[in-house]
């Protein structure tokens, strides 16, 4: 199904009946991503899951968004729906929506399950700053020797050879909203939210390490974390049948 708010389009799948959930999927990943989370729920409950807009069948929004737009849109989504009362389930950048709602709408959203949640600046190494200091002498010395070229044709040839992979494989707007993205730190955010939080994490996640994870649960007043083994940033996938137990034991289905 396709919704348009305010000139957004964003498709998405809805399934079930009872109290609502809301699925929402990380970077690059789409609905069909989240199917094994959304098909554990929708026999119990009212289960939505999204493509994001600029991911999967949603077309991309009209400028570059950060976090906080993003919280926007899904929350008068949520309103166009007459939903008062509703559960989160975030995985990755998923998550960075689901820490914003949570904290500022406590009324609104009952309980929340962040899976391999993003929304913490990452700990900075020498390695990381020794990369960080290489790629930028790169791109001066990569200006010197193009200066002939158009500016904005240099720096996506550029990005394009040397950026991250998810920079690569995003359009020019995508890669602008990712560095946005990024860079959002949400830690301040995490005290101020009262919902019940369920967090699963894989114990060899390195796009999002556990110790964010760590972070999260000292950081939420009402939350437990469940680190689940020989699993990866898709510890819901990598370790289904235990992700499943889990996510029925907090929802209390039989």
């Amino acid at each position: 199904m396709i919704i348009d708010i305010d000139g957004v389009e964003m498709n998405y799948i809805s399934e079930g009946e009872g109290d609502v959930i809301l699925i929402m999927h990380g970077w690059e990943a789409n609905i069909p991503a989240m199917l094994p989370v959304h098909n554990i729920l929708k026999d119990k409950f009212k289960v939505y899951t999204i493509d994001f807009p600029g991911f999967g069948e949603s077309p991309e929004p009209p400028e570059a968004w950060g976090v906080y737009e993003y919280a926007d849109y899904i929350k008068k989504f949520i309103d166009r729906l007459n939903i008062d009362k509703i559960t989160l389930i975030g995985h990755s950048f998923g998550g960075r929506i689901s820490i914003i709602l949570a904290n500022k709408y406590p009324e609104l959203v009952d309980r929340m399950v962040l899976i391999d949640a993003a929304g913490i600046i990452p700990k900075r190494s020498m390695k990381y700053y020794f990369k960080v200091y290489s790629f930028k002498f790169l791109r001066k010395i990569y200006n010197t020797f193009f200066f002939w070229m158009d500016k904005d044709k240099r720096m996506k040839k550029f990005y394009t050879k040397f950026g991250s992979q998810d920079y690569k494989d995003a359009s020019e707007k995508m890669r602008k909203i990712l560095v946005k993205v990024v860079n959002e730190d949400l830690k301040p955010l995490l005290k101020g939210i009262k919902a019940s939080t369920l967090l699963i994490w894989g114990r060899n996640d390195t796009a999002t390490p556990v110790y964010m994870g760590e972070i999260m649960e000292r950081e939420i007043e009402d939350s437990g974390l469940v680190i689940l083994e020989n699993a990866g940033h898709f510890s819901y996938i990598d370790q289904y049948a235990q992700f499943t137990a889990v996510l029925k034991s907090f929802f209390k289905i039989d």
